[in-house]
Parts: C-alpha cells; structure tokens; sequence
C-alpha cells in the first residue's frame, strides 16, 4: 500500500501532521536510508524501511482496541454534542471506528478499529455473530421468556428476531439474565424485553463472536487486542 509520508509517521504516533512534516523538513527521517524531506513522498508500506531520527518506524496497517464502553458515551467517530468512544482512545490514527454500537446508556465489550473488513464480518446479519450481554430486569424472566427468546420474538420489525439464547441467573422481581443473541437490530434486547412486558434496568455486553471483555478492565478503560484474539477473530 502507498501511502504519503507525513500520514505515515503521524498514523504510527510520531506526532501530530504538523510536527511530523516539521521532522520531516529537518532532515530527520529517512527512507530506506535516504533523507527524504517531503512530507507528500509517496512511501511503499510494504517494502520501503523508515526511520525517524536514526530509529525504525514499522507500519501496522490495522489496529485493533478491546474498550469497556461506559455509559454517557455514544458510539460514534464524532459527535457535536456527547462524547464519543474514539474520545477515550489514545491513537494519532484518524480512520478507526467502532465496529458496531452500543446504546448510549449501555456499557461493555466494543471494539476499536480500522479493519473495514473484519467489523463487516461481524456485524453482517448473515454470518449470525454471537453476542452476549448481562442485563438486570424489571420484572420477572420465567421459563416461558426462554421458550419465546428461542422461538424469535415480534419487535415491530418486518421480521421477529432471530432464535436467541435467554439464561436466568436470578428470577424475581428485579430479575438478571444472559442473553446470546445473532443480530445487532436497533436497541434490540431492550425490545425484546419490551415486547414480553418486562424493561432493561442494566445492559451490558460480554462478548462478540470470540472476542470477550477483559474483567480487568474497568469502564471507561481499553487495551490493544492480543495477536490471539486478533486471529481468532
């Protein structure tokens, strides 16, 4: 892939566009060797070997983050009034993107990235992604919710939901439940809920296909996926 320089150098964390053209102006950096003093030189990602500073500058073309969503945030690249999810992230790149959203009051697994490829994967309703999520409701979850979840529920949409998986781990009046679901329709388990008579107090993802939160991560905190769960995924 060719790519300009200065995008280079700033996708990889040296520095604002602006500063990295300034490196580069000085003499700075070189490419395969050579000093290159043209922040629009053109760049083989594949092949040419820079360095900034005497010091090796690799390129990775994707990125992948694991986030705890908080609530309050929107996941979104941008927002003009709520903060984003990209606003807790701290990376110069300026092409990743949530793959998928979570509601705003929602917290939980979502992830970071710039591999177009890889979210279209996940979240295609064809390929029927596992997602799982931990949700506190008013009301009381009985068997008879876990044999209409498996059957597909009417959520108003033009076709019921998909089969989903209802597991009660506390029955009452506030009960608690897993829910494995194959689809990501809009404020979908509220829905689902809803239609049964019951409302989503607390909703929060677990895990997406193979990809599971990290426990030690707080809200609000994120961590580089590992080599792992990347090819996993």
């Amino acid at each position: 892939m060719k790519i300009r320089l200065d995008k280079y150098l700033a996708d990889m964390g040296c520095g604002t566009r602006s500063q990295v053209k300034q490196e580069i102006s000085k003499g700075h950096v070189t490419v395969n060797d050579a000093v290159v003093r043209r922040p629009e030189y053109k760049i083989n990602t594949d092949e040419d070997r820079v360095c900034l500073s005497g010091l090796d500058v690799a390129y990775e073309k994707y990125e992948y983050y694991m986030l705890n969503k908080p609530a309050g945030v929107v996941s979104a690249v941008r927002d003009s009034v709520d903060k984003t999810v990209l606003d807790l992230i701290d990376s110069r790149r300026d092409d990743l993107f949530p793959a998928g959203r979570l509601d705003k009051d929602t917290e939980g697994l979502l992830l970071i990235t710039n591999d177009g490829e890889l979210a279209h994967r996940l979240l295609s309703p064809r390929k029927h992604v596992d997602k799982v999520y931990y949700a506190r409701i008013d009301g009381e979850v009985t068997e008879d919710d876990i044999i209409r979840f498996r059957n597909g529920i009417d959520i108003g949409d033009e076709k019921p939901s998909l089969p989903a998986e209802l597991e009660i781990l506390r029955s009452g009046r506030e009960s608690e439940i897993l829910l494995t679901i194959r689809e990501g329709r809009f404020h979908q388990v509220k829905r689902m809920f809803h239609a049964t008579g019951k409302e989503v107090l607390y909703l929060k993802r677990l895990q997406m296909g193979t990809l599971k939160l990290d426990e030690n991560l707080a809200p609000g905190e994120y961590r580089r996926l590992t080599e792992e769960e990347v090819n996993a995924l």
